[in-house]
């Protein structure tokens, strides 16, 4: 799968559209625009950094549920 791809599906899990995306990771809109368009390659190391993050945040957030 194709950089991308990947940050588009990634994108696409959170439920968030483009611009929130960009506001939550503080990324330019323009600089996403042109990687999910393939203008310009997304670093795979940043993919990796955000999957990282969203999981994270998923994780503390069921653990928050689970402890109410």
């Amino acid at each position: 799968m194709e950089a991308r791809d990947e940050l588009r599906k990634l994108r696409e899990s959170t439920g968030m559209n483009r611009k929130e995306f960009c506001e939550y990771f503080e990324i330019p809109y323009m600089t996403e625009t042109d990687w999910e368009l393939g203008n310009r390659r997304v670093p795979q190391y940043l993919l990796r950094l955000m999957e990282y993050k969203i999981q994270m945040e998923k994780l503390a957030d069921k653990r928050n549920e689970d402890d109410k």
